[in-house]
Formats: C-alpha cells, structure tokens, sequence
C-alpha cells in the first residue's frame, strides 16, 4: 500500500517520527545541499531499498509549482524505492527547503534554469550511485512540463545520459481554463510580468490544494506543510507558466521517450484534454494513457482504493520498463 495510508493530516509520517518511518518502511533516507550556477543552495535527496539485494532502476522526482520533495511526494518517493528502486529528488528554486531567488518564495520567472538544476543533479547522482541501471523520470503536475523539457534536452545531447521512460503525473501540458486567471487578466500577464515581474496580483479559481486534493484530510495536510506556498503567483511566474504550457504543447511531436500518462478525469487544475493531445502526437513507440474517471488533480489526495490503482498502475509500468531496458543492455 501507498505510504499515504499511514500519514494524517499534520504529518506524511503520521505518528512516527522520520526514522521510525523510513524503518518501517525499509528504506534509508539521505540528503545534502548542492550549489547551483546561480549560487543557490538547492536540497535534494533520495531513498534507497534495503530489502533488495540489487535495485533494479533509478527514479528522479520532480516536483510540481508550490511542491516540494518532503511531503506528500515524498510518500510517493518512499513507494517506489519500496519497488525496488533508488529514487531522489530535488527542492526546485523557491521550493521546499533550497533557496528563493531574490528571496521570493516559489517564483520561477524562467523555467530554464530549473531545468539546468535538475539535469545537473540527476546526472551527478546517476553517475555517482548506479551507473550502469536503467533510469526514469517520475513527474506532477509542473513538474510534468519540466520533465518534457527535460527529456527533450537529453535527446540533442546525443550520448549524455538519456532517460529510459518517463510518468506524467497530472502533468500541466496546459493550465484548465476552470483554473486559468478570468479574462482579460490572462492576457495582460505579459505586461504585468515586465513591469511588476514580483506582484501577487494574479487571481486563480480556487487554492491548488482545495481543488487538487479530494479526500479532506489529505488537503490538510498539503496545507500543514510548513514549506508550502499559499500566496498568489506572481506576475512573472503565472506568466512563465502558461508559457511553458505552450512550449511543450509545441513539441508534443518530439516526445519519443517511454511514456506512461496519469491524469484524473476531472482535474481543474490541469487540462486532461492537453494530456490526451500529447498521447496522440509523441511520436514515442511505447505511451500508454491512463485517464481515472471522477479523480482530481492530486492522484495520491484521493480514497486509498484510487490511489492503490494508479499507484499501481505506476509501479507497475516502471517495474517492466525496468526490466525491459536491462535486458535490451544485456543483448
């Protein structure tokens, strides 16, 4: 089962304390700062299995916009390495418990650099732990659009650590217009984001935690995160965001990677619609589309029966590729 099972809603651990929970679980948990090009402090860390003898793949997590990799994702994180893989992941600038720029907490006026960040880290822990293993890319939400990008990159840089598949999860391929700022204020980002790059002026329809997570208590304790943003995006973010959103939809065409979508049916924050574009344009040989009718933004927010089907779904996807690509390497 999905270790949100034993969370409540002040604490991914529930009544344990962190080692505690890693024990129960089987896992080690280890973490560090690195240092950026930017001179940014960034957190990362990983988990590792102990009940297998040999993992059999790496994962690296991205997070999506206000996230962060100690919390509910980090449930997930811990889910997978049970699976049978070293997982890690990295607090984007802003995010979790690496630097802001500038001091702004979760403003992200360039995707680029986060980008830079992740590539840099998943290399350096890819090389350093398990070299010669399969590896993925777990994403949510924007993180899902910084996955793409991602991957894209790797694919121009012929022969420098490609990726073996990768999983969407509730990717923002494009903003729900159910969550989009009202007009004509969608259209005025670009000003605003030159001339007040910083404002919290932008509106969205809902906090992402009420309407990503269904059940109740799971939205509290996405609340309860002392290092979750509950502000309004800034002018340069919100507009940045929505650009990315069309920088993707623009290449759906050269995703050929190993594809698994996850998306819930009724997701407002981001558009299954964009999702389903992707399916059908990424020229990869292997996609599958999963689209869970009735289930929200945040797939691990919903009943444990929902969570126990995607999350299988997932783990499972992962566990064949995994398979399928150390065979491919032995033949």
């Amino acid at each position: 089962m999905h270790p949100i099972t034993g969370a409540n809603e002040n604490s991914p651990f529930g009544e344990l304390t962190p080692s505690e929970f890693y024990k129960r679980h089987s896992v080690s948990h280890s973490s560090e700062y690195i240092t950026n090009s930017r001179g940014l402090k960034l957190f990362t860390q990983w988990w590792i299995p102990l009940n297998e003898p040999k993992p059999i793949g790496v994962i690296c997590v991205v997070h999506g916009y206000t996230g962060e990799s100690s919390w509910s994702v980090q449930l997930t994180s811990v889910h997978l390495a049970k699976a049978g893989f070293i997982v890690c992941a990295i607090d984007h600038q802003g995010h979790g418990y690496s630097d802001a720029l500038d001091g702004l907490v979760a403003h992200i006026p360039d995707i680029n650099p986060v980008v830079d960040d992740c590539i840099a880290f998943f290399d350096a822990f890819r090389e350093k732990h398990a070299p010669t293993l399969p590896s993925f890319l777990y994403s949510e939400s924007l993180g899902g659009a910084i996955a793409i990008l991602i991957t894209l990159r790797k694919r121009v840089e012929e022969g420098k650590g490609g990726f073996d598949g990768l999983v969407l999860n509730g990717a923002m391929c494009g903003i729900s217009p159910k969550f989009k700022p009202p007009w004509p204020l969608e259209y005025l980002l670009g000003i605003a984001a030159t001339l007040l790059p910083t404002w919290r002026v932008v509106p969205t329809r809902g906090s992402i935690p009420d309407v990503s997570f269904k059940v109740e208590w799971k939205r509290k304790l996405a609340i309860a995160s002392p290092k979750r943003y509950m502000g309004k995006p800034r002018a340069a973010t919100a507009y940045e965001l929505m650009r990315v959103c069309r920088e993707v939809q623009g290449k759906f065409e050269q995703v050929n990677i190993p594809l698994l979508i996850v998306h819930g049916g009724d997701d407002v924050v981001c558009d299954p619609a964009c999702v389903e574009e992707l399916y059908q344009r990424a020229s990869s040989e292997d996609k599958t589309l999963k689209i869970y009718p009735g289930m929200w933004h945040q797939l691990v927010g919903e009943p444990d029966e929902n969570v126990d089907l995607v999350f299988g779904d997932v783990v499972g996807w992962f566990k064949t590729r995994a398979l399928r690509a150390t065979s491919n390497r032995g033949s």
